[in-house]
Protein backbone atom coordinates (compact mmCIF):
# COMPACT_ATOMS: atom_id res chain seq x y z
CA UNK A 1 0.00 0.00 0.00
CA UNK A 2 2.82 2.39 0.90
CA UNK A 3 4.57 1.52 -2.33
CA UNK A 4 1.52 2.36 -4.45
CA UNK A 5 1.06 5.65 -2.60
CA UNK A 6 4.76 6.51 -3.05
CA UNK A 7 4.68 5.66 -6.79
CA UNK A 8 1.51 7.72 -7.25
CA UNK A 9 3.10 10.68 -5.45
CA UNK A 10 6.24 10.42 -7.60
CA UNK A 11 4.16 10.24 -10.78
CA UNK A 12 2.17 13.33 -9.77
CA UNK A 13 5.38 15.24 -8.94
CA UNK A 14 6.99 14.23 -12.24
CA UNK A 15 3.94 15.59 -14.04
CA UNK A 16 3.36 18.79 -12.02
CA UNK A 17 6.94 20.03 -11.49
CA UNK A 18 7.93 20.21 -15.21
CA UNK A 19 4.60 21.85 -16.05
CA UNK A 20 5.22 24.52 -13.40
CA UNK A 21 8.81 25.02 -14.56
CA UNK A 22 7.68 25.39 -18.18
CA UNK A 23 5.24 28.13 -17.17
CA UNK A 24 8.09 30.07 -15.58
CA UNK A 25 10.54 29.46 -18.43
CA UNK A 26 10.50 32.51 -20.69
CA UNK A 27 11.32 31.76 -24.34
CA UNK A 28 11.66 33.89 -27.48
CA UNK A 29 12.79 33.58 -31.09
CA UNK A 30 14.14 35.84 -33.80
CA UNK A 31 14.33 35.63 -37.58
CA UNK A 32 17.95 36.19 -38.59
CA UNK A 33 17.13 36.36 -42.32
CA UNK A 34 14.66 39.16 -41.60
CA UNK A 35 17.29 40.99 -39.53
CA UNK A 36 19.68 40.90 -42.51
CA UNK A 37 16.94 41.93 -44.96
CA UNK A 38 15.36 44.75 -42.93
CA UNK A 39 18.13 46.26 -40.79
CA UNK A 40 20.16 49.22 -41.98
CA UNK A 41 23.37 47.24 -41.43
CA UNK A 42 22.07 44.34 -43.50
CA UNK A 43 20.93 46.63 -46.32
CA UNK A 44 24.27 48.46 -46.32
CA UNK A 45 26.20 45.18 -46.37
CA UNK A 46 24.14 43.94 -49.32
CA UNK A 47 24.69 47.27 -51.16
CA UNK A 48 28.45 47.10 -50.48
CA UNK A 49 28.60 43.56 -51.86
CA UNK A 50 26.59 44.52 -54.96
CA UNK A 51 28.84 47.54 -55.56
CA UNK A 52 32.01 45.46 -55.22
CA UNK A 53 30.52 42.81 -57.49
CA UNK A 54 29.71 45.42 -60.17
CA UNK A 55 33.22 46.88 -60.09
CA UNK A 56 34.82 43.43 -60.36
CA UNK A 57 32.40 42.43 -63.11
CA UNK A 58 33.21 45.50 -65.22
CA UNK A 59 36.95 44.83 -65.00
CA UNK A 60 36.43 41.18 -65.92
CA UNK A 61 34.14 42.10 -68.83
CA UNK A 62 36.83 44.44 -70.23
CA UNK A 63 39.42 41.65 -70.04
CA UNK A 64 37.01 39.12 -71.63
CA UNK A 65 36.24 41.58 -74.42
CA UNK A 66 39.95 42.09 -75.11
CA UNK A 67 40.42 38.31 -75.05
CA UNK A 68 37.61 37.83 -77.59
CA UNK A 69 39.20 40.42 -79.90
CA UNK A 70 42.52 38.66 -79.57
CA UNK A 71 40.87 35.33 -80.46
CA UNK A 72 39.12 36.85 -83.49
CA UNK A 73 42.41 38.33 -84.73
CA UNK A 74 44.13 35.01 -84.21
CA UNK A 75 41.42 33.20 -86.21
CA UNK A 76 41.56 35.76 -89.03
CA UNK A 77 45.35 35.77 -89.25
CA UNK A 78 45.92 32.05 -88.69
CA UNK A 79 46.00 31.27 -92.40
CA UNK A 80 48.56 34.00 -93.18
CA UNK A 81 50.81 33.62 -90.13
CA UNK A 82 53.85 31.42 -90.12
CA UNK A 83 53.77 28.42 -87.78
CA UNK A 84 56.15 30.15 -85.38
CA UNK A 85 54.21 33.45 -85.34
CA UNK A 86 50.94 31.54 -84.90
CA UNK A 87 52.44 29.64 -81.96
CA UNK A 88 53.55 32.92 -80.33
CA UNK A 89 50.06 34.40 -80.77
CA UNK A 90 48.42 31.25 -79.36
CA UNK A 91 50.75 31.31 -76.36
CA UNK A 92 49.90 34.96 -75.77
CA UNK A 93 46.19 34.13 -76.05
CA UNK A 94 46.55 31.24 -73.58
CA UNK A 95 48.45 33.49 -71.18
CA UNK A 96 45.71 36.14 -71.35
CA UNK A 97 43.03 33.49 -70.91
CA UNK A 98 44.74 32.20 -67.76
CA UNK A 99 45.01 35.75 -66.44
CA UNK A 100 41.27 36.25 -66.92
CA UNK A 101 40.52 32.96 -65.15
CA UNK A 102 42.81 34.00 -62.30
CA UNK A 103 41.08 37.38 -62.14
CA UNK A 104 37.65 35.71 -61.95
CA UNK A 105 38.84 33.41 -59.16
CA UNK A 106 40.35 36.31 -57.21
CA UNK A 107 37.16 38.35 -57.63
CA UNK A 108 35.05 35.46 -56.29
CA UNK A 109 37.38 35.01 -53.34
CA UNK A 110 37.35 38.72 -52.56
CA UNK A 111 33.55 38.83 -52.74
CA UNK A 112 33.25 35.83 -50.44
CA UNK A 113 35.76 37.32 -48.01
CA UNK A 114 33.95 40.66 -47.96
CA UNK A 115 30.54 39.01 -47.51
CA UNK A 116 31.88 36.85 -44.66
CA UNK A 117 33.49 39.88 -43.03
CA UNK A 118 30.30 41.97 -43.20
CA UNK A 119 28.09 39.06 -42.11
CA UNK A 120 30.30 38.27 -39.13
CA UNK A 121 30.29 41.91 -38.02
CA UNK A 122 26.49 42.00 -38.13
CA UNK A 123 26.23 38.62 -36.39
CA UNK A 124 28.50 39.83 -33.59
CA UNK A 125 26.28 42.87 -33.06
CA UNK A 126 23.10 40.78 -33.27
CA UNK A 127 24.52 38.36 -30.71
CA UNK A 128 25.24 41.21 -28.30
CA UNK A 129 21.75 42.64 -28.83
CA UNK A 130 20.09 39.26 -28.28
CA UNK A 131 22.13 38.76 -25.10
CA UNK A 132 21.05 42.18 -23.87
CA UNK A 133 17.37 41.57 -24.65
CA UNK A 134 17.56 38.16 -23.02
CA UNK A 135 19.12 39.62 -19.91
CA UNK A 136 16.84 42.67 -19.69
CA UNK A 137 13.59 40.81 -20.30
CA UNK A 138 14.48 37.61 -18.45
CA UNK A 139 14.44 35.17 -21.36
CA UNK A 140 15.89 31.79 -20.50
CA UNK A 141 16.38 30.84 -24.16
CA UNK A 142 16.18 32.75 -27.43
CA UNK A 143 16.01 30.59 -30.56
CA UNK A 144 16.60 31.32 -34.22
CA UNK A 145 13.30 31.07 -36.10
CA UNK A 146 14.75 28.41 -38.40
CA UNK A 147 14.61 25.88 -35.54
CA UNK A 148 11.17 26.86 -34.24
CA UNK A 149 8.35 24.76 -35.63
CA UNK A 150 5.53 26.74 -34.06
CA UNK A 151 5.37 29.75 -31.76
CA UNK A 152 3.14 32.64 -30.87
CA UNK A 153 4.02 35.91 -32.60
CA UNK A 154 4.36 37.68 -29.24
CA UNK A 155 7.51 35.61 -28.63
CA UNK A 156 9.16 37.04 -31.76
CA UNK A 157 11.83 39.60 -30.81
CA UNK A 158 13.04 40.23 -34.38
CA UNK A 159 11.63 43.78 -34.49
CA UNK A 160 13.41 44.64 -31.24
CA UNK A 161 16.69 43.28 -32.58
CA UNK A 162 16.35 45.26 -35.82
CA UNK A 163 15.46 48.43 -33.93
CA UNK A 164 18.48 48.16 -31.62
CA UNK A 165 20.78 47.24 -34.49
CA UNK A 166 19.61 50.34 -36.39
CA UNK A 167 20.10 52.46 -33.26
CA UNK A 168 23.58 51.05 -32.69
CA UNK A 169 22.78 49.57 -29.27
CA UNK A 170 25.00 46.51 -29.21
CA UNK A 171 26.33 46.10 -25.69
CA UNK A 172 24.78 43.58 -23.35
CA UNK A 173 23.08 45.08 -20.32
CA UNK A 174 24.46 44.91 -16.81
CA UNK A 175 22.44 44.67 -13.64
CA UNK A 176 21.16 48.12 -12.77
CA UNK A 177 22.83 48.03 -9.37
CA UNK A 178 26.20 47.58 -11.06
CA UNK A 179 25.78 50.21 -13.76
CA UNK A 180 26.29 53.12 -11.37
CA UNK A 181 29.95 53.71 -10.64
CA UNK A 182 30.86 53.48 -7.02
CA UNK A 183 31.80 56.87 -5.56
CA UNK A 184 35.48 57.29 -4.99
CA UNK A 185 36.39 58.12 -1.45
CA UNK A 186 38.45 61.23 -1.09
CA UNK A 187 41.54 60.66 0.96
CA UNK A 188 43.06 63.62 2.69
CA UNK A 189 46.78 63.59 2.88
Amino acid sequence: MRRILLLTLCAVLLYVVPAKAADELKLAFMDLQRVFAESDAGKKARADIVELEKSKKSVIEEKVSALKKMEEELNKQSSVLSAEAKKVKEEEFDKQQKEVQKLVLEARQELQKKETELTNAILKNVSEIVDAIGYEEGYAIIFRSEVVLSAKKEHDITAQVIKRLNEGKFKAGEPKAKTKPEPKSKKKK
